[in-house]
């Protein structure tokens, strides 16, 4: 059976609660208060059977200005509107008010039930269908049944019930599909239970022993039980009326306004962007920054509304626009809200939610207004390409991805590999799913080959820039995963080579001016000289009477092509130096089976300044190791 949500409309006094109360026998004015001032102050709730048997469940909202807030909250979920005007009054302040609201959150099918006939006559009740025909022109009640009845009398109710039946049937059965939000709106605590929470399920599903998150408080509790129209269920579905008992939680914690979700999927913001659409019948216009009451699901709260397209919004217009939060809230693409005016307070326009983690924006800015227009009734996929394009080089993972969609893991994974196939995505980590757009993907790729490319020209004598050096050069926020990412990429493309720490455009050589050739000549024939006693790097400039950062560059280079080999700090050795030393050195061990460090001294014949870095670079080689003060040679020799 489908999950139908029915909910009141129209101004106080005017039949809502009577007529509920005579359609299911339950009277939903059940606070003190109410039964001392004669009008609905809270949300009520129950259940129809309609001759079908088809089963609605009822939100019935108060009509009074002063609880506009309490109806917004509880029309949001709903799928037929029972809009009641009272035929001894006619239209009123808030039955044009309830009108906006529900044309706002985009409500499709109602009934309007012209209630307490019994007190006018025939000549009366027709001027006021003429005037109900002429208010509901141009809305989604234009259509609509128009049922004269009577709480009293009955008369009209059997007409009543044959309507719902009918628009009933035209409801579409709601998509199961999505993460399950439950929008509290109310909380209360039963005897031998506890903690009872109420709400419209708006979308997805939930069982029992489900474990949720209650937001924006970030407090966890876990299913307990779960009743739909008053009887227990193992689960329940988008649409339906829910009571959810919640283990592990106190009451005192809950609120109307909070929201459940499942744990770690959603998130609250204080920022989003919205398309506004203010209402014709407002009285001046909208300015940027003017303060306004924000209504989602069922929570209000205050916000700042700066205006992204225009200098302020006249009535009758829309526009894009970015709220600034008082508090957080928790909403995704596609939802509908109401906004109200601060002071006095009186609804003033609504619209759709396009982004709900968006950054700060500059205002009249052409890029953020073309992004912001192709998020608005764009598809899934092109939203996912917007948002991710919008994270830059910082990327967005899977749960991100979740927050800012509402989408379950399953859904997002299909259109993930969707976009990574159709090269709109690149992905950088296969277990987070976390993807970066294509085209910033690029952009990083030509920015790291720019500082190679800086890097060889800036210091044209080294063979290769060392990646942490390269890896610097990157935002602090731009993923480790991304940056061996584009370097495996770059190196399979033929773009740069990579040896050990360092790497190099794949076309660069080291290139050396005439002197300079000469110069390092000069340096590996002095280190050759020098044999087992070479000079260090402040003698050898002293020496040569050269450039020190000139010189050591040159070493650099002779240290990469291995014509010496830095064996300590500022103290290299030729190669063939040390190649011959080493085959000196495992003849000793062989023929003594041990060496001490003065037997290596008179191997040498130098002094403890180059025997020392020498011993330990053999040791470093694992051609040798100490045992105690002497050195043999490795099992593997």
């Amino acid at each position: 059976m489908k999950q139908i949500i029915l909910g009141t409309a129209g101004h106080i006094d005017h039949g809502k609660t009577t007529l509920i109360k005579t359609l299911t026998g339950v009277d939903l004015d059940r606070l003190k208060e109410e039964k001392a001032r004669g009008i609905t102050i809270q949300l009520g709730f129950t259940s129809l059977s309609l001759p079908s048997g088809q089963r609605l469940g009822i939100v019935d909202v108060p009509g009074h200005e002063k609880f506009v807030r309490n109806m917004v909250s509880g029309v949001g979920g709903i799928d037929i509107v029972l809009f009641t005007i009272a035929a001894d009054e006619g239209i009123m302040p808030q039955t044009r008010e309830h009108l906006d609201i529900c044309q706002i959150l985009k409500i499709k099918r109602g009934v309007i039930a012209l209630t307490k006939t019994d007190l006018v006559d025939e000549e009366w009740l027709q001027l006021v269908k003429d005037e109900i025909k002429e208010f509901a022109k141009g809305s989604f009640l234009e259509n609509a049944s128009v049922i004269p009845l009577s709480s009293v009398t009955r008369q009209g109710i059997p007409s009543l019930l044959t309507t719902l039946d009918t628009l009933a049937k035209e409801v579409e059965e709601r998509t199961s599909e999505g993460i399950f939000r439950l929008p509290i709106d109310r909380v209360f605590t039963m005897k031998g239970f506890g903690t009872v929470v109420t709400g419209t399920l708006i979308s997805g599903t939930i069982s029992i022993g489900d474990n949720v998150e209650i937001l924006p408080e970030k407090i966890e509790a876990r299913i307990r039980g779960i009743q739909v129209h008053n009887q227990q269920v193992e689960k329940a579905n988008a649409g339906s009326r829910t009571a959810i008992n919640l283990q592990g939680i106190d009451r005192d914690f809950l609120e109307r306004g909070s929201i459940l979700v499942p744990i770690k999927t959603l998130k609250p913001t204080s920022r989003i962007d919205i398309k506004i659409e203010h209402l014709s019948s407002s009285s001046k216009p909208l300015k940027n920054r003017s303060r306004i009451r924000f209504h989602s699901g069922t929570s209000e709260v205050l916000a700042q509304l700066i205006l992204l397209d225009k200098e302020e919004l006249p009535p009758g217009s829309s526009s894009l626009v970015q709220l600034k939060l008082e508090e957080p809230v928790v909403v995704l693409p596609r939802d509908r809200f109401v906004i109200r005016s601060y002071s006095p307070i009186f609804t003033i326009g609504g619209g759709e939610v396009l982004d709900a983690h968006p950054h700060k924006h500059k205002r009249l800015a052409p890029e953020t207004l073309s992004q912001l227009n192709a998020i608005q009734g764009g598809s899934d996929k092109n939203n996912i390409s917007l948002f991710v394009s919008d994270s830059g080089l910082a990327g967005l993972d899977l749960p991100q991805l979740i927050s800012r969609m509402g989408k379950e893991p399953s859904q997002l994974s299909l259109l993930l590999n969707e976009l990574i196939k159709d090269k709109k995505l690149v992905l950088i980590d296969k277990d987070s799913q976390k993807v970066i757009a294509t085209q910033k993907y690029e952009e990083l790729k030509s920015m790291l080959l720019e500082q190679i490319r800086n890097y060889h020209k800036k210091f044209p004598l080294k063979k290769g820039m060392i990646k942490e050096e390269l890896k610097s050069k990157l935002p602090p926020f731009v993923d480790p995963r991304l940056f061996n990412s584009l370097l495996t990429d770059m190196l399979n493309s033929s773009s740069i080579k990579i040896e050990k720490d360092k790497l190099w455009l794949h076309q660069h050589k080291p290139t050396l001016k005439d002197d300079q050739k000469e110069l390092k000549d000069r340096i590996a024939k002095i280190y050759l000289e020098g044999n087992l006693t070479p000079p260090s790097f402040k003698e050898l400039i002293e020496q040569l009477s050269s450039n020190e950062k000139e010189t050591k560059s040159i070493i650099d280079l002779l240290a990469t092509d291995g014509t010496v080999v830095k064996v300590k700090e500022n103290l290299w050795f030729h190669r063939e130096t040390l190649e011959t030393l080493e085959k000196t050195l495992i003849q000793y061990i062989k023929k003594n089976g041990e060496i001490t460090t003065p037997q290596f001294k008179d191997l040498t014949q130098a002094s403890r300044k180059y025997t020392i870095p020498l011993m330990e670079y053999y040791d470093q080689l694992k051609i040798t190791m100490r045992v105690g003060d002497k050195r043999v040679l490795r099992e593997k020799r």
